[in-house]
């Protein structure tokens, strides 16, 4: 099943959020460092509510350290930008893919991009708004993906 990744995320309440969807899911989340905030944080654990004991969660110390571990464990990076060119229901989705996602303030660092072989975008109607929330964009990704390989029955 696709893992969704935090890189560098910023507010606990997001990434609350989207554990709380990982667990629903049963789909591993990984954070990686630098993180707006401590695993312990009183409002990453709210947003999680009574559900952190289903997410499977790991915790990498930096770029470098994730993308040695995902080479153990294979699989392609989709990256999520609002400067990719492809829109997310155009890929087509693998079992073993890692969804990245970007901080809310700067998204997915130039190095991540770089190293991508896939960027995908969601599609907004109004030109004004930058982005989504991390959240939904997280849910919109994974689910689309869960949609395509089959996990929504």
């Amino acid at each position: 099943m696709p893992k969704v990744v935090l890189v560098h995320p910023q507010i606990p309440p997001n990434t609350g959020n989207i554990a709380r969807t990982c667990a629903a899911t049963q789909t591993e989340l990984h954070l990686v460092a630098p993180l707006g905030f401590e695993i312990s944080d009183r409002y990453l654990k709210r947003a999680g509510l009574d559900y952190w004991e289903f997410v499977t969660l790991k915790v990498h110390d930096s770029i470098a350290d994730f993308y040695a571990y995902s080479q153990t464990q294979g699989g392609r990076w989709i990256g999520f930008s609002a400067k990719a060119t492809q829109n997310y229901t155009q890929i087509e989705y693998q079992d073993t893919d890692w969804l990245l996602f970007g901080s809310e303030t700067a998204g997915l660092p130039a190095e991540v991009l770089k190293i991508c072989p896939m960027l995908a975008y969601i599609p907004m109607s109004q030109p004004g708004v930058r982005s989504l929330n991390l959240s939904v964009s997280a849910a919109i990704g994974l689910f689309e993906a869960r949609r395509q390989l089959g996990y929504l029955s």
